[in-house]
């Protein structure tokens, strides 16, 4: 089995058609994609470069996890994550920022009365002009949605970026559409301003980027469970082959290898106890926080 990692998915529409693209490649015997660690997965003959071109078809990236070495690909994995939340953060801020002056031109002058500066009073085209540049600086901080979302739309294979960017994308177009007909009509421009929903294209990017960045926060704190339970497991088992014992790889256990475990060492695979007795902590498996007798046959 060879590990992969991904980049670019964004949902489990994504997941879903990466795992499609790579098992339809020639020699692919099994596929399985994880959206939470963006890896990868892949048993058959099939090499990596085939593999590789077959995601990047799907309009995603590849690399082969393997080929790393295991420090330097924790440690990047660990800062691609912190770089996915910080860039998430100065996305959400600065959204939030254009919103809240947008919001106050469209809902706050036009609904509420609230105070607006003098020249600006009344001149309807002109507050539609404003609301038509903040959404669009909005729409701008947040182009990720609409080159992820249009992207997959135009390789047949739409994801949630795809549903985003449609919808903001309509809300904009239409309101410029009533910001021209405002212009063709002045007489009923007062009656247009009411057809504006330049918020609502700017509000449904800041509220998924929201979502983003929870959902980017969820996904680290589960991928770091997820690796400290992995390094619970031992890198080496002893063995014993022609009567004596052999310090190897774990990855090298085979099926019917007999194996030593001392007091205090962790088990390196599943197996049954041939002989001795001992009390196994499987606290980080079941939950179980007393440490279980283990006896001949168990």
């Amino acid at each position: 089995m060879r590990k992969y990692n991904v980049t670019g998915m964004s949902c489990a529409a994504c997941s879903s058609r990466v795992e499609k693209a790579v098992s339809a490649v020639a020699g692919v015997e099994r596929c399985s994609v994880n959206l939470l660690t963006n890896s990868m997965n892949v048993d058959g003959s099939a090499s990596d470069s085939e593999i590789i071109a077959a995601v990047v078809a799907a309009g995603y990236g590849a690399e082969n996890a393997e080929k790393k070495q295991y420090s330097a690909s924790n440690a990047e994995s660990e800062n691609v994550a912190e770089k996915e939340i910080r860039a998430l953060k100065i996305r959400l801020f600065s959204s939030l920022g254009f919103l809240a002056v947008l919001m106050y031109v469209s809902m706050g002058y036009t609904m509420w009365g609230w105070k607006f500066p003098a020249f600006l009073n009344e001149n309807y085209i002109a507050l539609g002009i404003v609301q038509l540049l903040l959404s669009a600086i909005v729409m701008i901080i947040n182009q990720k949605f609409f080159v992820s979302g249009f992207k997959a739309l135009l390789k047949k294979a739409p994801n949630m970026d795809t549903l985003v960017a449609l919808g903001s994308g309509a809300a904009f177009v239409y309101s410029v559409y009533a910001l021209f007909l405002m212009t063709a009509d002045i007489e009923y421009a007062h009656h247009y301003l009411h057809e504006f929903y330049f918020e609502s294209a700017a509000m449904i990017l800041a509220l998924i980027t929201v979502g983003k960045l929870l959902e980017a926060r969820s996904k680290g704190k589960t991928a770091d469970a997820v690796k400290a339970l992995m390094n619970l497991t031992p890198n080496i088992a002893t063995v014993i082959r022609d009567g004596k014992e052999t310090v190897i790889s774990a990855k090298e256990l085979m099926p019917g290898d007999i194996f030593v475990v001392r007091p205090g060492e962790s088990i390196p695979a599943d197996g049954i106890v041939i002989e001795g007795t001992t009390s196994v902590d499987e606290s980080a498996l079941t939950g179980e926080s007393m440490p279980i007798d283990k006896k001949t046959g168990d």
